[in-house]
């Protein structure tokens, strides 16, 4: 064979990199949010998952991980009922890798701070591979909810916050770790759970309390081969809220069916499921008529990923784009020199920061569980955090892969991961709660908490006033209606104000002037613009680049 053409003009992979290292905003919000005791700590472990994650070993597990999917096992070659999903070795070194490094459970084990730091390595996983962050998101967010079974959660605590991924299918008492889910959505009803027609006989008092049969089916059960569930069903006294393992304290397999698996969009090294529960026995969390509630314990945190997962999107997407830019060179000069592509990469790049610096306000007040006044903030800016970041991720996607022309589009090489990032979008905006239901949760919030959720969110928008007549205006506006939103009708654009305001006076407290005077130019005041890349002239191009770069 004869050569037709030299190879060049090409982008050499983003790989082995330190994510952390290179991620400005995240490493200031983290000395904004953390106590000062815990810092020094907190650094050095995300130092390290932030080398692991940018590595290209860890690259190649994420790849073909997403290439092998999982694999649904009904039977064995005998014909008994097994109901197991295969995953590639790849799937299993990066749960291992993630509950090595307590995405799971560090805020259980370590106390003050431990949300904040999570959340900045659950961003960081992100970068590397979002789908194996399902079962660590629920499994993080179901040990408070256990609390309401005292039995349980004594037994299966130890295990739940164990550092050790254990993948097999086996007893508790067998068991190094384990790792839990939920099922909730039903065909019939979707996000109205109290339309779910799944039965729960009860069957008898036990050392783990009040144990049901369980007879019915579940539309979406994602992780089926968790150890564990959370799920809702119907019992005499109403919807409620039961544990059930896929192996019971004996050894045998509980009824639990997996009927098949779903061929999503995206998120496709995670196996989501049909299942139905064919007598399956399960616990009673918490009291009869009471499951709504209680799995919303469970819900609110994964709602809290559901920001930390786009937001991590947003960097890894920004990332790659600024790395690509950097080096293709177009009409003579590197794209990044460009007057155009510096727009949009700047643009970019405050959308990220803000996503960021919201993200990591609201897990700090998951850290404070004892202060009234951060419980209002974690009851209204969760809504508000999940709908707007999340809504913005997809179009953010779409404009990072322009970036890297025709080369982030295909399925193959360092660029096959901007592919996967879009296709990965939109699943933290539709999973627990689409737009419209956070704005519903935003009017309830406002409803139920009156003027004392004005009065806390005037003090989270103070460094906005007197700063200009724009952010005045916003403040002003944002505050305004809050106190007398009734329709809900403009429950998103509230939503989406009330995020730009906290997005706006997060950077004010904690980021440079540069950043936040763009932020204000472009988004306070005024509708987001459907496209990025229309930032003002007078923009601060260089240092905004400067301070997103990678490397």
């Amino acid at each position: 064979m004869t050569t037709t053409h030299e190879v060049f003009n090409q982008s050499m992979p983003l790989a082995d990199v330190n994510l952390f290292e290179g991620n400005r905003p995240l490493r200031e919000g983290l000395i904004a949010h953390l106590p000062p005791h815990a810092l020094a700590d907190a650094q050095q472990r995300l130092h390290r998952l932030g080398a692991l994650t940018g590595s290209a070993a860890m690259q190649q597990h994420a790849r073909l991980a997403n290439v092998h999917t999982p694999q649904l096992r009904t039977h064995d070659r005998l014909g008994r009922r097994i109901d197991e999903v295969e995953f590639h070795p790849s799937y299993h070194a990066l749960m291992a890798a993630a509950i090595e490094h307590g995405l799971h459970a560090r805020p259980w084990a370590q106390g003050p701070g431990g949300h904040v730091e999570r959340a900045a390595g659950f961003m960081l996983f992100t970068e590397l591979e979002p789908s194996v962050l399902c079962p660590i998101s629920m499994t993080y967010a179901a040990a408070p909810a256990l609390a309401a079974n005292a039995a349980l959660l004594s037994d299966w605590f130890p295990k739940l916050t164990s550092t050790t991924y254990d993948p097999r299918l086996a007893p508790l008492a067998d068991k190094a770790g384990v790792t839990m889910g939920m099922g909730m959505t039903e065909k019939q009803g979707g996000s109205d759970v109290r339309a779910n027609t799944t039965q729960a006989r009860f069957e008898g008092d036990t050392p783990w309390g009040r144990s049901y049969r369980l007879v019915g089916h579940k539309w979406f059960f994602s992780a089926p081969m968790c150890d564990a569930f959370l799920v809702l069903a119907q019992a005499e006294g109403g919807l409620s809220c039961f544990f059930l393992p896929r192996v019971l304290p004996d050894g045998s397999r509980n009824a639990l069916q997996i009927q098949r698996l779903k061929d999503k969009l995206g998120n496709k090294a995670n196996a989501s499921s049909e299942v139905e529960f064919n007598g399956a026995l399960a616990w009673l969390v918490g009291e009869e008529g009471r499951g709504v509630p209680q799995i919303l314990e469970m819900g609110t945190r994964t709602r809290l990923d559901c920001a930390l997962g786009t937001s991590g999107l947003m960097r890894q997407a920004l990332s790659l784009a600024l790395h690509h830019a950097r080096q293709r060179q177009a009409f003579g000069r590197p794209l990044v020199q460009h007057a155009l592509m510096r727009n949009v990469l700047s643009d970019l790049a405050l959308e990220s920061e803000a996503a960021t610096a919201l993200s990591l306000r609201l897990a700090r007040a998951f850290d404070r569980q004892d202060d009234s006044y951060e419980a209002m903030m974690r009851r209204v800016l969760t809504p508000v955090a999940k709908f707007w970041i999340c809504k913005r991720g997809s179009g953010f996607a779409q404009e990072a892969m322009e970036c890297l022309g025709g080369n982030g589009y295909v399925e193959e090489g360092g660029e096959g991961v901007m592919a996967r990032i879009y296709r990965e979008m939109p699943v933290n905006s539709i999973w627990e709660g689409a737009g419209n239901i956070m704005a519903l949760d935003l009017l309830r919030v406002l409803q139920r908490a009156g003027p004392d959720l004005v009065d806390a969110l005037a003090e989270e928008l103070e460094p906005l006033a007197s700063v200009n007549p724009t952010c005045d205006a916003a403040r002003a506006t944002v505050l305004g209606r809050l106190q007398s939103v009734a329709d809900e009708h403009d429950g998103r654009r509230l939503a989406q104000d009330v995020a730009l305001a906290m997005q706006a006076a997060l950077l004010r407290r904690h980021a440079p002037d540069f950043v936040f005077e763009a932020f204000v130019a472009s988004r306070l005041g005024m509708a987001p613009a459907l496209t990025y890349g229309g930032l003002s002239p007078r923009t601060d191009f260089d240092r905004l680049l400067q301070r997103a770069a990678p490397v």
